[in-house]
């Protein structure tokens, strides 16, 4: 068989096809096929000292966590509203009302949680006293070791 100039060309452009659908197939693959090294993360990060809350004074505290999103790694602030109940126990609410995800505040002459959006109140335990939030505060997994308050990376919806 004679080799024609038009069939080497030929021959080189199917080439450089293949090289680049599998330059172009090979990171597609290993994305489906290999799961991402995954980086062993506490599930609990400590927020504050529990001598700092004061009993049945709602209190907003600010930490940071390391959050893992598929290959990224992101460090991010994030902020709770912790009450604490007694020496054993501490809730820590999610700062994000449950009507529309705005940020409320504790209204001391009230004595609730106050969502300045939509009028929504909520009782120091999160349950709704009046507006349209549909349902109680979200919470925070904590748990308390050697005198540090500590948040799970879990939130319990009502």
């Amino acid at each position: 068989m004679e080799s024609t100039r038009r069939s080497f060309y030929s021959a080189v452009i199917a080439g450089l096809g293949a090289l680049m659908t599998a330059a172009l197939a090979a990171p597609a693959a290993a994305y489906l096929l290999f799961k991402p090294r995954s980086q062993k993360q506490s599930d609990y990060v400590p927020v504050a000292d529990l001598s700092q809350i004061a009993v049945g004074k709602p209190e907003e505290v600010v930490f940071r966590r390391t959050r893992v999103d598929g290959w990224r790694v992101v460090n991010e602030k994030s902020t709770a509203w912790v009450v604490r109940k007694d020496d054993q126990h501490v809730v820590a609410f999610t700062p994000q009302c449950t009507h529309l995800g705005c940020a409320y505040h504790w209204d001391d002459k009230e004595n609730n949680f106050l969502c300045p959006c939509h009028t929504s109140t909520f009782s120091i335990d999160g349950k709704v006293l009046s507006g349209p939030a549909p349902r109680p505060l979200d919470r925070y997994v904590t748990k308390i070791d050697q005198g540090k308050i500590l948040i799970g990376s879990e939130i319990l919806r009502a």
